[in-house]
């Protein structure tokens, strides 16, 4: 099936990127794939306003309540977003959302009508034990693989480290991933690669059979590099 390459940009927690409100952003939608940002929640109002497609980089799977510093999914809807962020290593260690979180996030998100994009993947520590595959596995088990999701594998000896999975590595365990997919759906969620990917390996990840785009973080921060994955990402 070919599936529409997707790449999407994580600020983290950084300003936006100069220039990426403006005319000319190279954040904004771009023909033949889809783009996608995902702001601090400061700054989702004036991405939206920007008519760029808007995520939340996380989203607490109840409406309301005594939950202090969380915005919900639902506010998230409300405000106009149309993804959520579920997952992500940084979560997963520095908030110690477990398996079963994610997966309410998940949930949360599909039942309100928000498209989930959900951070698995391995530490360097699991990989070098042989328990990659394992661990992923774990992961992907509490989702729902059934729904219109987006998966994105995120080797985690791989963020921020400047280190890069081999496309070859990339491409394993991608195809790992989507043999775990169930069959109604195997062939139509989008698997990205989330482990600094730049415009100097982007085109070969993006080549690779099981790889339908990534998500960026470092190279987001760079309008002129995040320009150049998603003109990458256009041409192939």
């Amino acid at each position: 099936m070919n599936r529409t390459l997707l790449i999407a940009a994580n600020w983290k927690m950084n300003s936006p990127p100069e220039g990426a409100f403006s005319k000319g952003s190279p954040y904004v939608p771009y023909e033949g794939i889809d783009v996608l940002v995902f702001p601090t929640f400061l700054y989702l109002k004036q991405s939206l306003d920007a008519g760029i497609c808007t995520g939340g980089q996380y989203g607490h799977p109840d409406s309301h309540g005594a939950h202090t510093g969380d915005i919900s999914i639902a506010m998230l809807k409300e405000i106009g977003c149309t993804h959520v962020l579920c997952g992500h290593s940084e979560r997963r260690q520095g908030h110690g959302e477990t398996n079963e979180d994610v997966s309410r996030q998940a949930q949360a998100a599909l039942d309100l009508g928000l498209h989930p994009v959900i951070c698995i993947g391995e530490t360097a520590k699991q990989r070098e034990a042989g328990e990659a595959e394992s661990t992923v596995h774990t992961q992907l088990s509490a989702l729902p693989l059934h729904s219109d999701i987006t998966i994105a594998y995120e080797p985690i000896w791989a963020i921020g480290t400047g280190n890069t999975a081999t496309p070859e590595l990339a491409q394993t365990m991608h195809a790992f991933i989507r043999s775990l997919l169930p069959d109604q759906s195997r062939e139509k969620i989008r698997i990205l690669y989330g482990g600094s990917m730049k415009p100097e390996n982007a085109e070969e990840l993006l080549l690779k059979e099981d790889i339908d785009g990534g998500l960026i973080g470092g190279a987001s921060l760079k309008p002129d590099e995040f320009a150049t994955i998603v003109s990458i990402a256009s041409s192939l």
